[in-house]
């Protein structure tokens, strides 16, 4: 039983990294969350953004970055150009602020081929949790660990959970295409 709540565990993990993933996609609107990734020299060590200021959004297309440390405003500021999101922050000496662009349609169908490619790689990492739970069962009914009833009903549990897992990474792929597309 140990080796499907393993899998299903590592399931899990992949499905919050991919929802991780796709909450830095923008749709749009302004997320705070699009700036987690990013990170910035602070004293010698790599630091997220929203670990050295808050971050809001006074506007549905702007956030608006207010750093602790105001030494530190050009540091954020070019780590943020340097980032892949492309936005170009304006700093008036207090205050950073994003303003986010509406999404064209090119860009909307890039960002949704991105969704799906990650949508894809979750799949594949899901089916190679399976696959290595599958062959542990397989060597615990070879090592008479099991039975070969034991052994088909673990396989079957594990189908069911990797079948689980790949429904709800569709469902989020779906809600996250929906999102991007909506104008």
């Amino acid at each position: 039983m140990d080796i499907i709540e393993n899998a299903q565990e590592k399931m899990n993990k992949t499905i919050a990294v991919l929802k991780r993933d796709l909450g830095s996609l923008r749709a749009g609107r302004a997320n705070p969350q699009l700036l987690d990734r990013i990170m910035v020299d602070y004293y010698g060590t790599p630091t997220p953004i929203n670990q050295m200021g808050t971050i809001s959004s006074p506007e549905p297309r702007m956030l608006v970055i207010s750093l602790w440390d105001l030494s530190m405003l050009s540091a954020v500021e070019k780590a943020i150009q340097k980032s892949d999101i492309g936005i170009n922050p304006s700093n008036d000496g207090k205050l950073i602020r994003l303003i986010f662009p509406e999404l064209t349609e090119e860009r909307r169908k890039e960002l949704v081929k991105s969704v799906r490619k990650k949508a894809e790689e979750s799949k594949v990492a899901i089916r190679a949790i399976r696959r290595d739970a599958n062959e542990a069962i397989k060597k615990d009914c070879k090592d008479s660990v099991i039975t070969e009833d034991d052994q088909k009903r673990l396989e079957d549990k594990a189908q069911k959970a990797t079948d689980a897992a790949i429904k709800d990474i569709d469902r989020i792929c779906s809600e996250k295409e929906k999102e991007l597309l909506e104008v």
